[in-house]
Formats: structure tokens, sequence, C-alpha cells
């Protein structure tokens, strides 16, 4: 095991992926911040990850810009600084399955309000102690099928995942994200990339995945500790670039 004297935040945490990269990143001696909308839930998962090393709760709604901010508040005054921040936090609601022509807004809205603007309001709230890290990283949990390039491609590789339409097109703005912040802090040490974590058994997708969580997690932690010679502003996922 190695060690570390760094901090991380991980959204969403309190189960399936994000859980599990707070367990990997807490084993590598992190300090992890699992933040969880719910206190209950939030508390019993910090406390299952003990063993690991040094996980804590805080509070984080990411549609709710007080919790957010709250957050921020609570994890600058007890750690100062943030090494990596981890935008995990999604949803995808149960009728999302449909194309664009027939797709209700309310779900489009619903969706975008957490997988987008929640990774968009805690980025904008994280990134000044990000930027007081020697070497802050941002990773953002993204989808191939939200990749405009596989979607376009003549064998269509997406069709076989249906048209999720408000799902899919949340992860495009995530990535869109991405490049746009990895341009902005080009000049500086902190590196921003989208990761694909591949299909896993989680209740997003009611188990059907196809692998552990612990194996998602695996490609968010190598984004997490990417060296200084790493990329930024790129989407991949374990078996390598993910086309835009």
């Amino acid at each position: 095991m190695t060690t570390t004297h760094q901090t991380a935040l991980v959204t969403g945490a309190n189960k399936g992926i994000g859980f599990e990269t707070a367990r990997q990143l807490a084993q590598q001696g992190f300090t992890v911040w699992l933040g969880c909308r719910d206190a209950g839930r939030g508390e019993a998962a910090a406390k299952d990850l003990a063993a690991d090393g040094d996980v804590r709760f805080v509070q984080l709604d990411v549609t709710d810009a007080d919790s957010i901010q709250a957050a921020q508040e609570h994890i600058a005054d007890r750690s100062g600084v943030l090494d990596v921040l981890i935008n995990n936090a999604g949803i995808a609601l149960g009728d999302q399955e449909g194309p664009a022509s027939t797709m209700r807004p309310e779900t489009i809205e619903k969706t975008f309000d957490v997988n987008y603007y929640g990774t968009l309001r805690v980025t904008q709230a994280f990134l000044p102690l990000v930027r007081k890290a020697e070497a802050g990283r941002i990773v953002n949990l993204s989808s191939s099928m939200g990749s405009l390039s596989m979607l376009t491609a003549p064998e269509q590789p997406l069709a076989q995942f249906g048209l999720s339409y408000a799902y899919a097109t949340s992860k495009t703005l995530v990535s869109t994200l991405t490049g746009w912040l990895a341009v902005e802090l080009k000049d500086t040490p902190v590196k921003v990339n989208s990761v694909c974590p591949g299909f896993n058994a989680t209740d997003m997708n009611g188990n059907m995945g196809t692998q552990h969580p612990s194996e998602g997690a695996k490609v968010v932690v190598q984004a997490a500790t990417l060296p200084a010679d790493g990329p930024s502003g790129s989407f991949f996922d374990a078996g390598g670039p993910v086309g835009w």
C-alpha cells in the first residue's frame, strides 16, 4: 500500500462506483471526503470504509447550491486544499429510454440537473481548493454513450444500448465541460479528464452491468492519480482513448 497526504472528494460516493473509488483512494493513503445527499447513508458508507483508510462523510447534494457551498467550507476548514475532485454523482431516470423526438423535456431537465449542472456546480465551487493543490486533478465521470463519434459511426456501436437520449446527452455535456476546463487550466498543474468506467453492475442499471463497480473504479483512480506528464482534456476508459 502506497501512502500520501493528499485529499480527495468523491460525489455520490455512498454506493456503486463512487464507493469503490473512495475505497481505492483511501487504500492509497488519501483522506477521502465521501459526498452524499443522505446523512444516514453517507455516514454508514464512511463507517464501512473505515478499515480501508481515512474516509470522512460530508453532506453534499449536487442539485443544491447551499449544500455544495457548505460542503466546500467544511472541507476548506479541515483540509485547506483539495488535491482530487471526482464528479461521480449521476442519475438515469426510469423513463429515460426513448429518442430525442419524443423524450419528455422534464426527463431531460431532471437528468441534466444532476449529471451536467451538478458537475458544473461542484466544480465551480471546489476549483479554488483544487488550484491550491500542488498538482490538482479533476475527474468527470462520463460515458461512451455520450460519444458523438461513436453515435454517428457507420457501425453504430451504441445501438445495442437503445435510445437513451437524456442520459447520453448529459454525458456529452460533461465531456464538453472537461474540454473547456482543460483549456482554461492548461497553464496550471491542474489536469481535467473525463473517464468512462464501463458497464458496471449498479443500481443505475438494475445491477445488469457486466463487471463489479470496483473494476470501473480503477480507471477513475487512474485519472485521479495521473503523473505530471499525464494527459489533460482527454476522454478514456480502461482500454484507452474514447472518441469525443
